[in-house]
C-alpha cells in the first residue's frame, strides 16, 4: 500500500501514483502604512494542497473503474483521512479536482494508458461534519466488486 484516502487504497492494483507534490501556505495579512512596507500579521495556516500524479496501464495496474471510484468520493463532498503507507497521517482532505487523459486506444476505444492528476485540499481536523460515511464507502466498494 502506497497511501490510503479513506477506504480507497493507492496501490499497484488500483491507482499507483508516481509523484506526490505538497504545497503548504500560511496567512500573513498586510496592513498598508504610509512611507513604509505593509505591516504583517500572522493569521494562521492557509491552504495545504496535495497533488498525486500517475499513469495507469489497465493491463498491469488499476484502470478507469478506480478513477470512477475517486469521482464518486468527490461527488459526496466528504473529507477523508489521508495516510501514507509508512504511517504518516496528513490530516483530513477533500478531493478538489481529478484530471485524466487517455492515450493508446484499442479498437473498442478503451485506453491502454490513462494519465491522472488528483488534487486534494486539507480541511480542519475538527470538521467532523465533513467526515465521509463508512457505510457509503462500503457500499461503493461492494459495487466495485460486483462490476
Amino acid at each position: 500500500m502506497m497511501m490510503a484516502y479513506g477506504m480507497f487504497v493507492f496501490a499497484l492494483g488500483t491507482a499507483p501514483y508516481q509523484e506526490l507534490q505538497r504545497q503548504t501556505a500560511w496567512r500573513h495579512e498586510g496592513q498598508g502604512r504610509v512611507g513604509k512596507r505593509p505591516a504583517r500579521q500572522y493569521l494562521g495556516p492557509g491552504d495545504d494542497t496535495i497533488t498525486l500524479t500517475g499513469t495507469l496501464l489497465p493491463h498491469f495496474t488499476g484502470g478507469q473503474q478506480n478513477l470512477n471510484q475517486l469521482r464518486q468520493m468527490a461527488a459526496e463532498g466528504a473529507a477523508w483521512p489521508l495516510i501514507e503507507g509508512n504511517g504518516t497521517f496528513y490530516g483530513l482532505y477533500v478531493i478538489e479536482s481529478l484530471n485524466e487523459n487517455k492515450s493508446h486506444q484499442m479498437r473498442d476505444g478503451s485506453a491502454q494508458r490513462i494519465g491522472f492528476s488528483l488534487t486534494l485540499q486539507r480541511v480542519d481536523d475538527d470538521r467532523a461534519d465533513l467526515l465521509g460515511s463508512l457505510t457509503g464507502a462500503l457500499a461503493r466498494a461492494a459495487t466495485g466488486l460486483l462490476a
